[in-house]
């Protein structure tokens, strides 16, 4: 069943186990909670979840690649809204946080067959992966990898494919020498020098940029 946005907060705002009592779901959030601090990673907010579930749904994704693999959240929310027989590659240089979200992927009922994971550095990953091929790619990372993201993904993007890039929203102090807010300002250049790359600003949780390629 696809869950409900974040209008009223409740069990069913974040794709989850298909549980049909109250303990149960406690157990699962409380285990998900547990999952994120040992994947020292936190869970993605559901506003931000909603926007990735849109977006894999209006692109009718059947193949996506996120670049960071966390506890499986954003897993989660994208294959809610990929198509059914969609496949999701996820690339993280964490073996164990692979590990959690694999487990809590197929806890949720998610079948092997819909997910790919690949263990490595993603700049050396995703130039190996089929150029064209991916209708969507999340990419949550650190962003001073971003500009590298932008050129080697949009490769991988058939026309009307999208890269979204998470936590995009401006640094609170305008430090034109801090690193986050360099590669930020790089980033935006390297999409306003590309005329086949479309950007909006997603304002949902930490910010989400998403670029389509229109050529």
């Amino acid at each position: 069943m696809i869950p409900e946005t974040s209008i009223d907060p409740g069990p069913l705002d974040r794709p989850g186990r298909l549980l049909g009592d109250a303990a149960g779901r406690q157990a699962v959030a409380e285990e998900s909670e547990a999952a994120a601090v040992a994947a020292d990673g936190a869970l993605i907010d559901s506003s931000t979840g909603a926007a990735l579930r849109f977006l894999a749904a209006v692109l009718r994704a059947k193949a996506v690649v996120e670049v960071g693999t966390g506890t499986g959240d954003s897993a989660r929310w994208l294959l809610a809204g990929m198509a059914p027989s969609g496949l999701l590659t996820s690339i993280d240089l964490d073996p164990t946080a692979q590990r959690i979200a694999r487990e809590a992927l197929a806890a949720d009922g998610v079948p092997r067959s819909r997910t790919r994971f690949i263990t490595g550095l993603a700049d050396q990953v995703l130039p190996r992966l089929a150029e064209g091929a991916y209708d969507l790619m999340f990419v949550d990372a650190a962003p001073s990898g971003y500009p590298m993201y932008l050129e080697v993904g949009s490769r991988l993007l058939r026309p009307g494919g999208a890269i979204v890039f998470a936590g995009t929203n401006p640094p609170e102090t305008a430090d034109r020498h801090d690193s986050r807010a360099a590669a930020l300002r790089e980033l935006t250049q390297a999409i306003r020098a590309d005329e086949g790359l479309v950007p909006v600003a997603l304002p949902v949780g930490d910010g989400l940029l998403a670029v389509a390629r229109s050529i």
